[in-house]
C-alpha cells in the first residue's frame, strides 16, 4: 500500500467522529465513522478500508478488545491507529502488542493525525518488510546495521541509525518532530528540548554534507522529509 484512501473511524464520541471525518474528507480522503464495535463489524462484513482509527476508551468492547478481534480475523494487515484520552503507557504497550501500528493521545492536532495516516500509508505490509532500505545512493542494511552512501560506509551512533531509519521508511513524507520523539526517543510528550534538531544536524553532517546532493530536508514548522532530488 502506497497511500490511504478509505478510513474507518470507530469512536463513541459523536463530536470526535464528526470532526475527524470532516477533516479527512476536506483533505481528499474517504471517511466512514461508527460509534462501537458492533457497527464496526457490520460495516467490515460488507466493505473494505485502508486504515482503521480506533478509540481505546469505549463502552462495551473497548479499542483493545476490538484490536485483538481485528488481528485475529481477516484484517491482520489493515493498519490500525489507536486513539486514547489517557497518556497511559500500559494502554499504549498493550495496544501495540495486540497489533496496533501507531498510537495518538487526545487531544491531538489534526495535522499530526494526517501526518501519521500518510506515514502508515507508506509503510509496507508485514509480508513485504525489507531488510535493506535504499533512497537514491543511500543504503541501509537493517540486519547488519550498516549504512553506506555512494558505496562509502557511514558510521552512525545507535540513535542516529534509528532516526535515519524512521526518515527512510517514510520516504518523501513529512515526519513530524512529535513522531520522531515517539519513535526514536519513546517520548510521548514534548520535553521542550532541542534533541531532535541536534541529532538531525549530526545526521546531516554524516549523510549529506560530504556529498553533492542533500537528502534530508526541513519542512518549516512541521518536521523533516528524506527524499531523492526530483
Amino acid at each position: 500500500m502506497d497511500h490511504v484512501d478509505h478510513i474507518l473511524i470507530v469512536d463513541d464520541d459523536r463530536e470526535i467522529r464528526e470532526l475527524v471525518s470532516g477533516y479527512l474528507k476536506k483533505n481528499g480522503l474517504r471517511a466512514t465513522a461508527v460509534p462501537d464495535g458492533r457497527q464496526m463489524r457490520a460495516f467490515l462484513d460488507t466493505d473494505s478500508v485502508d486504515l482503521i482509527i480506533l478509540d481505546v476508551m469505549m463502552p462495551g468492547d473497548d479499542g483493545l478488545v476490538l484490536c485483538r478481534q481485528l488481528r485475529a480475523g481477516k484484517h491482520k494487515a489493515t493498519p490500525i491507529l489507536m486513539l486514547t484520552a489517557r497518556n497511559d503507557e500500559t494502554d499504549r504497550i498493550i495496544g501495540l502488542e495486540l497489533g496496533a501500528d501507531d498510537y495518538l493521545v487526545k487531544p491531538f492536532a489534526f495535522s499530526e493525525l494526517l501526518a501519521r495516516i500518510n506515514a502508515l500509508g507508506r509503510r509496507p505490509a508485514a509480508q513485504e518488510q525489507k531488510t535493506t532500505l535504499r533512497i537514491a545512493d543511500l543504503e541501509m542494511d537493517l540486519i547488519q546495521r550498516r549504512v553506506t552512501r555512494q558505496g562509502q560506509a557511514i558510521d552512525l551512533q545507535p540513535r542516529e541509525f534509528s532516526l535515519l531509519e524512521v526518515l527512510m521508511r517514510g520516504e518523501g513524507r513529512v515526519i513530524t518532530r512529535t513522531m520522531l520523539l515517539e519513535r526514536v526517543w519513546d517520548f510521548h510528550f514534548d520535553p521542550k528540548t532541542s534533541v531532535v534538531e541536534t541529532h538531525i544536524s549530526r545526521l546531516r553532517a554524516k549523510v549529506d554534507r560530504p556529498f553533492d546532493v542533500p537528502l534530508i530536508h526541513t519542512v518549516r514548522n512541521t518536521g523533516y522529509s528524506l527524499h531523492a532530488p526530483s
